[in-house]
């Protein structure tokens, strides 16, 4: 059973960073699609950043120039490196696998964003 563990969520002031970090334990993990997803209190979940098995990333037009999504498969992780921080990015962020229709979540850590 494929596990996921996320890390590195925290209280942050507006304009700064975080990394967050997703290892996957169960399985092989760079047969797997990674993602980012996050959501906000009130909010539906939303994508943040993809990475595919094969190192390609897709992100939110929110996200785009600020977040950077990577992975080690060395390390079974997956990364999101989050700058420039606003308020508007406070939420729970969720990572996600994916492999063909095998679909798995985290358990979720909060990043809040203060003004």
């Amino acid at each position: 059973q494929v596990q996921l563990v996320e890390s590195g969520g925290g209280l942050v002031q507006s304009g700064g960073s975080l990394r967050l970090s997703c290892t996957l334990s169960g399985s092989t993990f760079r047969l797997w699609h990674m993602a980012w997803h996050r959501q906000a209190p009130g909010k539906q979940r939303e994508s943040v950043a993809t990475i595919t098995a094969l190192h390609s990333t897709d992100y939110a037009d929110s996200a785009k120039g600020r977040f950077t999504i990577s992975r080690d498969n060395d390390k079974n992780t997956v990364y999101l490196q989050m700058t420039g921080l606003m308020p508007e990015d406070t939420a729970v962020y969720y990572c996600n696998a994916r492999r063909y229709t095998e679909d798995f979540w985290g358990q979720g850590t909060q990043v809040t964003v203060s003004s």
